[in-house]
């Protein structure tokens, strides 16, 4: 199906988001979830054999799962951020997941507006370095203080833990950009690479697997720039708080682009930031100074 905002949405966004929000509500009953997706679009009758897709698949692990439950469930995703409250993209990097290509499944809990928890559900990245249609996956998790780490989502067991690179020489510094252009400013970003004195290939990936790659070692600079056609465009906050908490704990650094600390305490924007610039922590300060410069 097709959003108000002309992106899609899929079964499966429906389905996780449903899936997550009742396990939550049974585990942490009093936590507010802050989700993508609402229920509006699968009332319709026009959509009711979507709607009946979505519940089949929730009733593989929720036996007693009905269209109104499902419904019910995907709109727990309606609350307002509070003191503590859960975020959720149930499948970030949707055009990704259509492609058969890289996505993810992020979640976050936000307490007093920093992120203590980020998850992420990468079923096509291994050992959370490596693209591997239909491999093992992998689960990566931060834990504010307890660093980040990951372990496969096929058959979770050993956790092992994820630092970022070393690099210090702009000049290897290698990107991790995008294939969705939507939020973004292409251009800008190739004028920053060749301000920077990047010289090695770009890694392009779809959605916050991006963040798992970074904290990995596997990349050491990403960057939401903003669109020409959205200058007053603001992250939502399920698209970034898991994936910039596994990044600060592998030993990065992630601001906005004037080097700002994400705000997670005003609603369900980071309406006091513009943009995202995430590194190994070494690149930090002269992407910004780049940034500067270029005018971003």
């Amino acid at each position: 199906m097709t959003k108000d905002d002309r992106s899609p949405v899929t079964v499966a966004d429906y389905a996780s988001q449903a899936l997550v929000a009742n396990l939550l509500s049974q585990e942490f009953p009093n936590d507010p979830l802050v989700g993508e997706e609402d229920s509006t679009g699968l009332r319709s009758q026009q959509a009711h054999p979507t709607l009946e897709q979505v519940t089949r698949f929730v009733s593989h692990m929720v036996p007693h799962a009905s269209d109104q439950s499902v419904c019910r469930w995907i709109d727990q995703g309606n609350a307002s951020p509070a003191e503590r409250f859960w975020t959720l993209d149930p499948i970030d990097g949707t055009k990704g997941f259509l492609r058969n290509d890289q996505y993810a499944v992020a979640l976050a809990l936000i307490v007093n507006g920093q992120v203590q928890i980020g998850v992420l559900g990468c079923p096509n990245l291994t050992e959370a370095r490596h693209s591997e249609m239909g491999g093992e996956g992998s689960l990566v998790l931060a834990v504010r203080g307890e660093g980040a780490w990951t372990t496969s989502l096929a058959s979770p067991a050993e956790y092992k833990q994820l630092k970022v690179s070393t690099y210090i020489h702009p000049s290897q510094a290698r990107l991790l950009r995008s294939f969705e252009s939507g939020h973004t400013n292409v251009s800008q970003i190739d004028e920053f690479a060749q301000a920077l004195g990047v010289q090695v290939e770009p890694v392009r990936m779809d959605s916050q697997a991006k963040y798992a790659l970074l904290a990995s070692g596997q990349g050491d600079l990403l960057l939401r720039l903003l669109s020409p056609s959205k200058p007053d465009y603001r992250e939502k906050i399920w698209d970034q708080a898991a994936g910039s908490l596994i990044v600060e704990e592998a030993g990065g650094h992630i601001s906005d682009l004037h080097g700002k600390a994400l705000d997670f305490s005003v609603g369900r924007t980071l309406a006091n930031n513009r943009g995202i610039l995430a590194s190994n922590g070494h690149l930090h300060e002269p992407a910004l100074h780049t940034l500067q410069a270029i005018g971003a």
